[in-house]
């Protein structure tokens, strides 16, 4: 369900901008208001189940996550949705941790507990997988306020049979939660987003603009001034000292910027530049997601077998060269001639997100594996804020100087694509020089979470 958030609403943005009569602007905060409040309380979100109980914080989360389907399928406006996709982001946040750490515990046993973990991330790729056809289907027959009004039954289901079956567990040593460090987070990647996404609306150097982009400066600098200080940080910055948790995080972030910036445009270039109906789009955009779902399990053995630079650096430069090639696509290109684009594209950031989420976690002592798990699916999901604000910049850039808005696409899809290509080139060279530190954990051959779920990993940090 949570997975599925974040690939329904695509479908659904053309119905979304024509029935509530909103811009670029008021679809990117649609989709990056959940994004950001994932992004900036997954961390967090772990740590609070083992302190205050799984089973609480999963529940707690569910009926949250719910509550604000149902408010979010009532909205009125561009703004109400917004505010129910906010508190959608606080329910997932909770929900996505605390599930994985609920199986965790229930199964102590290695090898027991990686069966579960492996069904719990092919149930979750489903979501992935299904969330650009469900969206078209549902908004195409019933209207946008569909695809969140299916959660309500599922949300339910959840909250009876997780009342009844499941067992509570926490730890007891859980450290503190850190406010002021979460506090910071979401203000300053927020205020950056804000920055972002209305610059190309209100004008570059308009007070309120430059005012967003200063704040955000200031906001960074108190996040880590005082992550420096506390003893239990969400973020211990003496891990960016390891080269390669450093690069690897430094290339999830193009991974999320590339991936949900470029995707966020799949469904509106199908219906507003080719013409399709907003079913046909959903199916249409499915060769990303399903090249995604299919080739990710496979990614952490290759990278096991071949390691993670060559992995890495071959599927960072196939993302870049079909998102490239998607910059070439016009009005009168036949499909035939698009699907194996989104197919590269879906190809290339499968082989790259379980490699760099296995960097990170050899670049750690073993202890702190699944805090550097949560980091790499945290600064993804910062990527992504960024993605959908800087590459909504472009197109709106461009239509502001009289471009059309495939122009606009056009030119969205290279820059991203020529950010993954030179990331790939970095990536190249860096991850070549840099070395695990001592004693860091071995790359792992997992198909589990980090292989489907971009957003989930993190809930290993609950173990």
């Amino acid at each position: 369900m949570v997975l599925l958030d974040n690939t329904i609403v695509g479908a659904a943005l053309p119905d979304m901008q024509h029935r509530l009569h909103t811009q670029l602007t008021g679809l990117q905060w649609i989709v990056d208001a959940y994004v950001l409040l994932v992004a900036m309380l997954l961390l967090s979100g772990g740590v609070f189940a083992d302190r205050f109980g799984r089973k609480r914080v999963y529940l707690a989360g569910a009926v949250v996550f719910t509550a604000a389907s149902g408010l979010c399928s009532l909205a009125p406006s561009a703004g109400w949705l917004i505010a129910g996709r906010v508190l959608q982001g606080v329910g997932a946040a909770a929900l996505s941790p605390a599930s994985l750490a609920l199986l965790a515990a229930a199964y102590p046993v290695p090898r027991e507990r990686v069966k579960a973990i492996g069904l719990w991330a092919g149930l979750s790729g489903i979501g992935l997988a299904a969330g650009p056809v469900a969206g078209g289907a549902l908004t195409d027959a019933f209207g946008w306020p569909a695809i969140f009004l299916v959660n309500l039954p599922i949300g339910v289901i959840l909250l009876l049979v997780g009342l009844r079956h499941l067992d509570e567990s926490r730890n007891p040593n859980a450290p503190a939660i850190d406010v002021p460090g979460t506090v910071l987070s979401v203000l300053a990647v927020g205020a950056l987003a804000y920055g972002l996404i209305e610059g190309g609306a209100r004008g570059w150097t308009s007070p309120v603009i430059l005012g967003s982009f200063a704040a955000a400066a200031i906001l960074l600098a108190g996040f880590v001034a005082v992550e420096a200080r506390r003893s239990a940080p969400m973020l211990p910055l003496r891990l960016f000292r390891q080269r390669l948790f450093t690069v690897s995080n430094t290339a999830m972030v193009v991974v999320g910027f590339a991936l949900m910036g470029s995707s966020f445009f799949f469904s509106q270039f199908f219906v507003y530049v080719q013409g399709s109906s907003i079913l046909r789009a959903g199916l249409q955009t499915l060769p990303a997601t399903l090249a995604m779902v299919i080739v990710s399990p496979f990614a952490g053995r290759l990278a096991a077998r071949y390691g993670f630079r060559a992995v890495v650096t071959i599927g960072l430069a196939l993302a870049g060269g079909g998102l490239l090639a998607l910059g070439t696509v016009h009005a009168d290109t036949g499909y035939g001639n698009v699907w194996w684009r989104l197919g590269v594209v879906g190809i290339g950031f499968a082989l790259t997100m379980s490699p760099l989420t296995g960097a990170a976690i050899q670049a750690v002592s073993p202890q702190e594996g699944g805090l550097a798990s949560g980091i790499s699916s945290t600064t993804r999901q910062i990527g992504a804020v960024l993605g959908v604000a800087v590459l909504g910049a472009v197109v709106r850039t461009r239509q502001s100087g009289g471009a059309s808005f495939e122009a606009g696409l056009n030119s969205a899809f290279v820059a991203a694509g020529a950010v993954t290509l030179a990331t790939a080139v970095f990536t190249g060279l860096w991850l070549a020089r840099s070395r695990p530190a001592e004693g860091s954990a071995v790359p792992h051959r997992s198909t589990g979470p980090d292989a489907v779920t971009p957003s989930n990993e993190v809930a290993a940090n609950s173990r």
